[in-house]
């Protein structure tokens, strides 16, 4: 598809019916690099590029929050030389994308357990989160070291030591409660989560957010995936109806 016809599948989307908040399991790299008789950090790399042209889509298209799952509790049993990759990866990115970031008012922010990560690598996280710090047009977060149900151990924990430091009574837990202790307190739930790489799992990620989300599962693997397919299951997302539990309109 030509870069006109992207941008006219781009101007079918009713903005009105866009999701406020879109998380992406990017699965594939290893495939991709595999099938290319390429390493597995050649495969990363050219996963960077689509997480490039994945936020600048977003961005265009007024995508309140999109979370990527970059890196998760798990990947750390990857073999160290590939975690070292990644994270250098990680580093050049955040490097290369910080002033992209800073001109289209994108806000990063990160999820996970942080203080896992390299120094370096911290480093690099909060000098550009400092400098998007004001930026409201949209959130990236980065989900890093990060797993759902870890996640929610320590959302429990938080919430029993203000209840039994009498700070909070038990009998006024809400489902708000749960959703002000999480990494993503302040943000809408996932309206659409994406899966690319044919997997139909999803991973450990975002477990209390995707309660009601639309999921699509694409067999291309990440470093294929781009803006025209994005377009694409945007224009699916838009004509599902979501009931939330509900029957059906008539």
């Amino acid at each position: 598809m030509n870069s006109s016809s992207s941008a006219s599948m781009r101007n079918e989307l009713d903005p009105d019916r866009m999701p406020k908040h879109v998380a992406i399991i990017m699965d594939g790299n290893g495939r991709w690099a595999k099938k290319r008789l390429l390493n597995r950090i050649n495969g990363h790399e050219k996963g960077a590029d689509a997480v490039r042209t994945i936020v600048r889509t977003a961005r265009k298209l007024n995508i309140a929050a999109l979370t990527l799952y970059a890196f998760s509790t798990e990947n750390w049993q990857r073999p160290q030389p590939e975690i070292s990759g990644l994270m250098l990866l990680l580093r050049r990115f955040l490097s290369s994308e910080r002033q992209t970031l800073v001109d289209n008012e994108i806000r990063l922010n990160t999820i996970g357990q942080i203080d896992r990560l390299p120094q370096a690598v911290r480093e690099n996280l909060e000098a550009v989160m400092d400098a998007t710090a004001n930026n409201k047009r949209m959130i990236l977060n980065l989900a890093l070291s990060y797993g759902a149900r870890a996640e929610i151990v320590e959302m429990v924990k938080q919430i029993a030591a203000k209840a039994r430091a009498g700070a909070l009574d038990p009998a006024a837990i809400t489902t708000e409660t749960v959703a002000d202790h999480l990494y993503t307190r302040g943000m809408p739930d996932v309206d659409l989560l994406i899966r690319t790489s044919g997997e139909m799992r999803i991973s450990n990620f975002l477990l209390w957010q995707i309660a009601y989300s639309e999921i699509f599962f694409t067999p291309t693997l990440w470093p294929d995936f781009g803006e025209e397919e994005f377009v694409a299951i945007l224009h699916d997302y838009q004509h599902r109806e979501r009931r939330f539990g509900a029957i059906p309109s008539t």
